[in-house]
């Protein structure tokens, strides 16, 4: 378990916990430049990302490829109301995880997010298996986003791609290997860039739908009759068709909205966390998303979803964006270059995330025992070098992208760590599901919690159900006959055995129990935090009283 810290010199005073066992609990809270130092970690780790941070962090990761590129993918599959309707749905569902992941950040605000949670509150075999299962998305999905970034950069350059993905490596270990606070610096960049993006792309949009565009084309909503709001997936006829293209669309949304929870991996390094991480799981939400879902609707009423441009196979960064084609047909020449710009971007900050929030979950692997314990060690900056270090080795797999046929394997390995989103999501409503049922067997009232969310166990209990739906037809079309594909059955389904492996495995190895509902130390953490208030939030004054991005 996580050891509360509490100084040198400080009278403890002994408490009682639900093993009759005692735990150290201090009489008054010692604090740093950051705030109080209730767990041991914390003074190792340099706590440099503040509200703002990681709430335009949680953007930064959400707001990417999915929406800019991805989207014209749902419209051809989905039709305009059908891709509409799944981003939509997802983003309700999304609020299962996201407000399950603040509540025990909140109370438990330790690196690694849900990883060290189910240690506490499940057990330690599934922090075991869920964090090598992301560590393993990580591993992979960092080289695919440098990749991708140099791809991007072809549509100005041709120089070798290698230079670039040697180029934007350095660059990911020069920002992840200092201070956090450059990394947040950064990630607040970006995200302040894509939002920039999205607001004029969606008023560009408003004007193109109402004829302002140079070519002074009305287009109005002649695509939602002509092809129609739905499309008829697969060559299949009526209803049933319809509805299996909506279906599809989610798949494309889930990957659009993947790590919303992020703002749960850096906790221990979060400035008052108790406070900013359930502030960021609120507003975060509806940001993405408004951002999501209404760009999803301008995005249907631009482009058919027949449109021979979205029907390409292939295409290289911004080629095939709805929002690109649609200016492109309407004489508005310079967006390209701008989307171009901006993907670039969000390519570099995913893979700038995925370093940060691997290397963390690694780093709180090693702290519990689970991960070889040199990956604990700390940089003079506070930093988790060795486990940056490590993860930013893989990177290395980028090069496999200069060869035409281990780029094709690489692409079809992407797909592969698609579906561990929804594992996480469903791991994080699991966790949190045995957590709240913890508290009402011992009788401690939510009312003790640093952060008692909302909807709560309602939205849990929805998330559960529907990402465990979606996981088991996410490759549904292999089973449709003369449609059966060997890369996406396993893609789709890979992951499943995987973490049952890992689970099972390591449980039958170290012979680990599920923590009883009885003998979660849910009442040890309240103490803690009860006995480290964080400082009050400064009052907003001057135009800051005005920004409904951050507070």
């Amino acid at each position: 378990m996580a050891e509360p810290y509490y100084g040198d010199d400080v009278e403890v005073v002994k408490h009682a916990d639900l093993k009759g066992e005692d735990i150290d609990i201090e009489a008054v809270p010692i604090y740093d430049e950051a705030g109080p130092v209730e767990f041991d970690e914390k003074k190792e780790l340099r706590r440099g990302l503040e509200q703002r941070h990681i709430q335009m962090i949680a953007l930064a990761g959400t707001i990417g490829t999915g929406l800019f590129l991805g989207s014209g993918r749902a419209i051809v599959n989905g039709g305009p109301l059908g891709a509409f309707l799944g981003y939509l749905f997802v983003g309700i569902l999304v609020t299962g995880p996201v407000l399950s992941i603040a509540e025990l950040s909140a109370l438990v605000p330790l690196s690694g997010g849900i990883v060290r949670h189910c240690e506490y509150f499940f057990d330690p075999a599934l922090s075991f298996a869920n964090g090598w299962n992301q560590v393993y998305n990580f591993m992979v999905s960092l080289p695919a986003e440098i990749t991708a970034s140099a791809v991007i950069v072809n549509f100005w350059s041709t120089i070798n791609n290698a230079v670039w993905i040697t180029l934007f490596g350095l660059l990911l270990v020069a920002a992840n290997i200092f201070l956090v606070r450059i990394y947040g610096e950064l990630e607040f960049a970006f995200a302040t860039l894509k939002i920039m993006l999205i607001v004029g792309l969606n008023l560009m949009a408003l004007v193109l739908v109402c004829g302002g565009g140079p070519d002074g084309e009305v287009i109005g909503g002649r695509y939602w009759h002509n092809p129609g709001p739905f499309v008829e997936y697969l060559g299949i006829s009526g209803s049933l068709g319809h509805f299996l293209g909506f279906w599809t669309t989610f798949s494309n949304a889930v990957y659009a909205y993947s790590s919303i929870e992020s703002i749960s991996y850096a906790a221990a390094e979060t400035k008052a966390p108790r406070r900013n991480i359930p502030i960021a799981a609120k507003r975060i939400f509806w940001r993405v998303l408004i951002f999501y879902v209404l760009s999803i609707f301008f995005v249907g009423l631009l482009v058919p979803s027949n449109d021979p441009d979205l029907l390409k196979p292939s295409g290289v960064g911004a080629a095939r964006s709805p929002f690109v084609i649609a200016a492109t047909r309407a004489g508005v020449k310079v967006v390209p270059s701008i989307i171009n710009a901006v993907v670039l971007t969000s390519a570099w900050s995913a893979g700038n995330s995925g370093l940060l929030n691997g290397s963390r979950i690694l780093y709180g692997l090693a702290l519990e025992g689970r991960a070889p314990k040199i990956l604990k060690r700390v940089s003079r900056f506070g930093i988790p070098y060795v486990a940056v270090l490590f993860l930013a080795s893989w990177i290395c797999l980028g090069y496999m992208s200069l060869s035409s046929g281990a780029s094709t394997v690489f692409t079809w390995l992407q797909d592969l760590v698609a579906v561990c989103t929804l594992v996480n999501w469903i791991v994080i409503c699991m966790v949190y599901l045995r957590f709240y049922y913890a508290m009402k067997k011992q009788g401690i009232p939510r009312s003790r919690l640093p952060w008692a969310a909302p909807l709560q166990p309602y939205v849990a209990w929805m998330g559960l159900v529907a990402f465990i739906i979606l996981i088991l037809t996410g490759g549904y079309t292999t089973f449709i006959h003369r449609h059966w594909s060997t890369e996406t059955f396993v893609s789709s389904y890979i992951n499943i055995p995987m973490i049952f492996i890992l689970y099972f495995g390591y449980k039958w190895i170290k012979k680990t129990k599920i923590v009883t509902l009885n003998a979660m130390p849910i009442m040890h953490f309240i103490e803690i935090a009860e006995q480290n208030p964080e400082p009050p939030a400064k009052p907003k004054v001057g135009w800051h009283r005005f920004n409904i991005l951050w507070e």
